[in-house]
């Protein structure tokens, strides 16, 4: 009998959620996601220390802060997982710049165009964006400049629905923070299939196979198995290395739960300009409240990195 992680990546592509370049290369993934907060945890693994050294050595000769720095080791960590999945490597535009359009842009942008310098075609990266109504717009920008995007930090379907307008490559529900926002106001127990962060997803995936919207959903930020089995059939899903291990371990059966022709029922098409996007947001506690925790979480890990990353320069200065 097949394991529950072969019979997954049957139905949905899976990808690792991890800046751990040995778990990606353990695990096979067709592709991968890194964010600050993985990039941290594995720029303090000594198993990477080179790839620290280089970029700020780097930085060093041709100038540059910590920032540069922390761009550059994005970069290569990316460029060392590009080397090992055979699909995409999704890199995160600093979280800093959720509520800037223009700075999003020339962020991605640079990405891109050093990715490019290391032989790593666009078409094999995706751009991380928050799902700020500034982060959208500056997605609907580069997706006309073939740079496909992955819209991350998202937590409704107006979320959801703006980046469909916005024709996005790829959007990250984040399951298992909506089930965490839903448990500390009291709500639960929840079977799988009652799951708040499972429902939203389903519901999301409903709207865009109805409305025929080529946009994928790529369910993230998982809990628990029953969540990852939920959502089996979903377009994509990242998912933890932990995780990952325990449905390779698991030889049950498991079933197809969303299909595209088989969706479910979903509301009309919406209307969305910005004063009704900040509007409907506004209106739901638990999306409004989970992107900005979400966004103040990523600045921090990324500040943590970069304030990392300035004492390591500050040594090699005074050496």
């Amino acid at each position: 009998m097949a394991s529950k992680l072969e019979q997954l990546h049957a139905m949905t592509i899976v990808v690792a959620d991890t800046g751990d370049i040995e778990a990606v290369r353990r695990l096979k993934p067709q592709d991968c996601t890194t964010n600050p907060t993985l990039l941290l945890k594995a720029v303090e693994n000594p198993a990477y220390a080179h790839l620290l050294d280089e970029a700020v050595a780097w930085v060093r000769r041709h100038g540059g802060d910590a920032a540069a720095v922390c761009d550059r080791l994005a970069v290569s960590f990316g460029t060392e997982l590009a080397k090992i999945v055979p699909g995409r490597v999704s890199t995160e535009v600093d979280a800093d710049l959720s509520f800037d359009t223009r700075a999003t842009l020339d962020k991605a942008r640079a990405l891109i165009e050093a990715y490019e310098a290391r032989g790593i075609s666009r078409d094999r990266i995706l751009i991380k964006v928050a799902s700020t109504w500034e982060g959208i717009r500056a997605a609907e920008v580069l997706q006309r400049e073939h740079i496909d995007c992955n819209l991350t930090l998202l937590f409704s379907l107006v979320q959801a629905a703006a980046c469909a307008d916005a024709a996005v490559f790829l959007i990250s529900p984040f399951v298992g923070r909506i089930l965490d926002w839903h448990l500390r106001s009291g709500g639960g127990p929840y079977t799988a299939e009652s799951d708040p962060g499972v429902q939203s997803v389903c519901g999301i995936y409903a709207y865009y196979k109805v409305h025929g919207i080529a946009t994928a959903v790529m369910g993230a930020s998982f809990r628990n198995i029953g969540e990852i089995e939920a959502l089996a059939g979903c377009d994509r899903l990242t998912i933890a290395p932990a995780l990952l291990d325990a449905l390779a371990a698991d030889g049950g059966t498991l079933a197809r739960r969303l299909d595209p022709n088989a969706p479910g029922e979903a509301p009309a098409r919406m209307i969305l300009d910005e004063s009704t996007f900040r509007f409907r947001l506004n209106a739901d506690a638990m999306a409004s409240e989970k992107l900005a925790e979400g966004i103040r979480a990523f600045v921090k890990d990324l500040y943590a990195l970069r304030m990392l990353v300035g004492a390591i320069l500050a040594r090699a200065d005074a050496a």
